[in-house]
């Protein structure tokens, strides 16, 4: 039983290093060019001055996408789960977890969070 796995192992590492040695005679040589290697940020010029101010606002939006995002992901499956669970305790969950959810929103709201500013 060891022989096998030690045979596969030494077949995907020599898998890998044909892969690896083949795309060193494949991959095309260009020139080192900044703008090509360098990331795009929201908008802002790489080249720039890396300590310029950042506006807070990108950040929060960023937040709230993935808070309601993952809120999304947890309200789908919870539709399924109602035909395995008491009907009670399933609205019960759910309410308390949509009145979390906008509660949070108010929160948002109140604080002008949701508010854009130039």
């Amino acid at each position: 039983m060891l022989y096998k796995v030690l045979f596969y192992f030494f077949l995907v590492v020599l898998v890998l290093l044909f892969l690896l040695i083949f795309s060193f005679f494949v991959n095309k040589k260009v020139l080192f060019e900044y703008q090509k290697s360098s990331s795009f940020e929201c908008g802002f010029n790489s080249i720039s001055i890396k300590r310029l101010p950042f506006s807070i606002h990108f950040f929060l939006i960023a937040v709230i996408f993935l808070i309601f995002d993952v809120e999304v992901v947890i309200i789908l499956p919870i539709v399924i789960v109602l035909s395995y669970s008491f009907f009670v305790n399933w609205f019960f969950v759910i309410s308390f977890f949509v009145i979390f959810l906008a509660f949070g929103l108010y929160h948002e709201w109140y604080n002008g969070i949701l508010s854009w500013t130039f």
